[in-house]
């Protein structure tokens, strides 16, 4: 399920996700006074996520973590659309945004990664928010403005910090989407990583005996690898190694992102030190 950001009506959504004053729905027709704050609803909304997922989440189901009608939550929120907008820019709150650049940029951009690898793991359902749309609330500002803040310490023009932001998000994205997707297959499937390894390499055996002949170096590196001990064969009661594992693979991709980066930085460094060439050479 792709969820796409910003399909509520904008001046609302707008001014719910800048808490502007007055940006609630206005209150229609006799009645008590609002006991609730959109802030107590948007966080209802993300412990369902956190706990079932961005599919479960409905007003229904929300008014009733909150103790009230679907139809109540409306007072507040408009649409589904502007509450799982609300709850992904309310979620990003918890990265850290105080990186200190200072002390260098490959490790303040190091720890930014984790941050935001981290804060995926933990919400997993913010992985379903396509990046296409921004939601353009301010948290998800200053996410960005954080990372710029690092950033800007390479020295790299604009142009080419404006294609790394991207680079980085969606390496951060994609190796969390690798470790949520292998947490949930089991149950989404009903099938256990140690009987779907089992079932196919015996069947892969009989079918595909030419298999090394044809593909020596993924044979390789899967033998280097030790990968008959701990890798595609591994049990589910493997599985918090695995995970340890995954991480230890997101650390390697990233010091080669940091290396690339660091490349790109002194090439331009390099280029703006030599003198222009003579006219006519």
């Amino acid at each position: 399920m792709v969820v796409f950001a910003g399909q509520g009506d904008v001046r609302r959504s707008l001014a719910l996700l800048w808490r502007t004053p007055g940006a609630g729905v206005a209150r229609t027709g006799p009645g008590p006074k609002p006991g609730l704050t959109v802030d107590e609803i948007v966080d209802a909304g993300i412990a369902l996520a956190d706990a079932s997922g961005v599919s479960a989440v409905s007003m229904r189901e929300v008014g009733k973590r909150v103790g009230r009608t679907g139809m109540a939550l409306y007072t507040y929120v408009p649409s589904k659309n502007e509450l799982i907008d609300l709850m992904y820019d309310r979620s990003l709150a918890e990265l850290p945004v105080d990186h200190r650049p200072e002390e260098g940029w490959r490790a303040a951009l190091a720890a930014w990664m984790h941050d935001y690898w981290a804060f995926c793991l933990r919400h997993p359902w913010t992985l379903q928010v396509s990046q296409a749309r921004p939601v353009l609330g301010p948290n998800e500002n200053a996410m960005l403005e954080s990372l710029l803040r690092v950033l800007y310490r390479t020295g790299l023009g604009v142009g080419t910090l404006r294609s790394i932001v991207g680079t980085l998000i969606n390496y951060v994205r994609g190796a969390a989407q690798t470790v949520v997707d292998s947490r949930q297959a089991a149950a989404a499937t009903g099938v256990s990583d140690e009987d779907w390894w089992t079932a196919r390499s015996a069947a892969f055996e009989e079918l595909v005996p030419d298999f090394a002949e044809r593909f020596p170096m993924v044979v390789r590196m899967a033998r280097e690898a030790g990968a008959h001990e701990t890798g595609p064969h591994a049990t589910d009661q493997e599985r918090p190694f695995l995970e340890q594992e995954a991480t230890e693979t997101f650390d390697a991709g990233l010091a080669v992102l940091l290396d690339g980066i660091e490349a790109a930085a002194r090439k331009e460094r390099q280029q703006e030190q030599q003198p222009d060439s003579p006219a006519g050479s």
